[in-house]
């Protein structure tokens, strides 16, 4: 169900859908209203919400489409402002499963097939999920405080899922002196509950992140973190030294990459083409730590789509370090993390709420 009340943007996407030989097209809307009244009627698996409409906006439909149907897969999507980019994460609070930026003008050829790839994937990878009648998302909501946070990644998370056939092989005993964290579709949610848990990693370590996200996105990513872990958090900037006890987000639209300058670690962004599809990109940061950190490095990939950070892990584990993933059953898309485990590089595969602790006891002298 698309709904946008711009005719053009409705089209666009519509004609994107009904393009892909898995999808249709169920209902094309001009307000949140009439969704909210069609609903039932239509009974979508997947809608694409647009935040600014007339009658009924986006963030305000949101909650009654989901009071109607609560396993409706709903994407926000937005224009490239500060007041929408607040309102999206907003509304991961409030239950959407994702968002995803509009180009400034769809007569960009390149930027209207970004959106389309990255919309068509996030539309099959969540809608798939919905089918399959698999459990809500384990990732909790976006959470304002750390109390919250904590709340929720003990809360929302299951019992932990046994997954035998995956090799794992043992962490390093190379002491880690870095925190690398790749996350993309459902992202935004497992951070917070992951910085809220490893106060005393970013006490002693620097964190460093790539999150898939436009800038100004992560701009209030950042300040969410911040605020969550109660530990300073910024988009990095180009030259700046890493240091303990400072979380670094890689900003959107930029590659984040790690170089060494005499004897310190030193922040170097990126603005090449993107990398498997993306920009940041994981596999850049992972990859060009190695240089910097040898073997002391601990890497983490949380839920997403595609496979970034699997190259990059490998490249960590060959030089000494280590990888962890999240688990499939509290990934809203077991896309980065499967591919990481399945390619039989991680030390450990967890829900959500056991990363953190094990980070915490990793940091601390334990390899087992």
């Amino acid at each position: 169900m698309v709904v946008d009340d711009s005719v053009v943007i409705r089209g666009m996407i519509s004609r994107w859908i009904g393009a892909e030989p898995d999808m249709v097209v169920a209902a094309s809307l001009r307000t949140g209203l009439d969704a909210v009244n069609q609903l039932e009627r239509i009974n979508p698996d997947v809608a694409v919400l647009d935040i600014e409409m007339p009658d009924l906006d986006g963030i305000s439909a949101l909650p009654q489409l989901l009071a109607k149907k609560r396993n409706l897969i709903i994407i926000m999507a937005s224009t490239l402002t500060r007041r929408n980019a607040e309102i999206s994460f907003k509304a991961l609070s409030l239950g959407a499963s994702d968002y995803i930026p509009k180009p400034e003008s769809t007569r960009e050829a390149t930027a209207a097939e970004t959106f389309r790839h990255h919309l068509i994937q996030k539309i099959r990878h969540l809608g798939a999920k919905a089918r399959r009648g698999a459990a809500a998302p384990a990732s909790p909501p976006l959470a304002p405080t750390l109390d919250r946070a904590r709340d929720a990644s003990t809360r929302h998370t299951p019992a932990p899922a046994a997954q035998p056939q995956l090799m794992r092989r043992p962490f390093s005993m190379l002491a880690p002196r870095v925190l690398l964290i790749g996350s993309s579709t459902g992202g935004p949610q497992a951070l917070m509950s992951l910085v809220a848990e490893i106060g005393p990693v970013i006490d002693r370590f620097p964190v460093l992140i790539t999150q898939h996200m436009p800038p100004t996105f992560t701009t209030i990513l950042a300040e969410h973190l911040a605020r969550t872990s109660r530990r300073p958090a910024h988009e990095a900037i180009d030259g700046e030294i890493v240091k303990a006890g400072q979380i670094y987000l890689a900003p959107g639209g930029r590659h984040m990459r790690v170089v060494r300058h005499v004897a310190d670690a030193v922040i170097a962004l990126d603005d090449g083409p993107p990398v498997n599809f993306c920009k940041p990109a994981v596999d850049p940061l992972f990859t060009s730590a190695i240089d910097v950190w040898q073997g002391g490095i601990m890497s983490v990939i949380l839920t997403g789509m595609g496979s970034d950070g699997m190259r990059g892990g490998k490249d960590i584990v060959a030089a000494g370090g280590s990888v962890m993933a999240q688990d499939e059953a509290t990934s809203v898309v077991w896309g980065m993390p499967g591919a990481a485990a399945n390619a039989g590089i991680c030390a450990a595969i967890l829900p959500l709420n056991q990363i953190g602790p094990k980070l915490v006891r990793v940091f601390s002298g334990d390899r087992s």
